[in-house]
């Protein structure tokens, strides 16, 4: 059987909700783990989410994508987490597209929210495990091998890491653009080299040695390191 082409590949659209709270160590996000069997990021850390359903988009509204990222996002915190997020909560963050190439492919919109009270509670099927980590807290698990994290989860936790509580958080989007990560991604020593809009390389990786602006993350056995360089705060 011959591979399968890009055109092949449907671009599914999902939504994922950051859920961030304040702890005593400071701003935690709340990070759930995947099933290792799961074919899709199978054993990762991610933040809750999962693809739209068609019951997610309003009867008046069929084609209202965004409407239904954010039913979608309120479903799946609870489906995963067992959290009641109320939709007026939820506030636009990025919104990511895997990049071509890749057996499953989504149009991700990411949304972040002050978690509401209440006890996680996973499924204890597709996710099997649950954990409130500081940003560097998880990067630094990941750096170690503790744990696996999304490219879209990495870069997420690396902005939060500036934010020192839910509010600070919150106050962020006020002005922090909101971006449209599209990856382009090159082979380097040891893994990859992934660009994003606003790299003085995204449409020509031969500039991936000029200074700036840099917008990308160098993924390698080595190191994990997101470049955001001369463009935003």
């Amino acid at each position: 059987m011959g591979a399968t082409s890009d055109e092949q590949v449907p671009v599914h659209r999902a939504a994922t909700v950051i859920l961030v709270r304040d702890g005593d160590r400071g701003l935690e996000a709340l990070l759930v783990r995947r099933n290792s069997n799961l074919v899709f990021h199978g054993g990762s850390w991610v933040f809750p989410g999962g693809r739209m359903d068609p019951g997610d988009y309003p009867p008046e509204g069929p084609e209202d994508h965004e409407a239904a990222a954010v039913a979608a996002a309120v479903r799946e915190a609870h489906e995963e987490a067992g959290l009641l997020i109320p939709p007026t909560s939820l506030r636009p963050f990025s919104h990511w597209t895997t990049p071509p190439g890749r057996p499953r492919r989504f149009a991700t919109w990411f949304f972040l929210a002050t978690a509401p009270d209440g006890d996680v509670a996973t499924d204890g099927s597709e996710i099997d495990d649950h954990r409130w980590f500081t940003p560097a807290e998880a990067l630094d698990a990941r750096q170690a091998g503790e744990i696996e994290l999304p490219p879209p989860t990495f870069v997420s936790l690396t902005r939060l890491g500036a934010c020192r509580s839910a509010a600070d958080a919150l106050a962020q989007l006020d002005s922090y653009p909101y971006l449209r990560f599209n990856p382009k991604l090159t082979k380097v020593d040891g893994g990859m080299l992934t660009f994003y809009e606003g790299d003085a390389a995204y449409e020509d990786h031969s500039r991936a040695e000029q200074a700036s602006p840099r917008h990308r993350l160098r993924a390698t056995k080595v190191e994990w390191r997101y470049e955001n360089v001369g463009l935003w705060p």
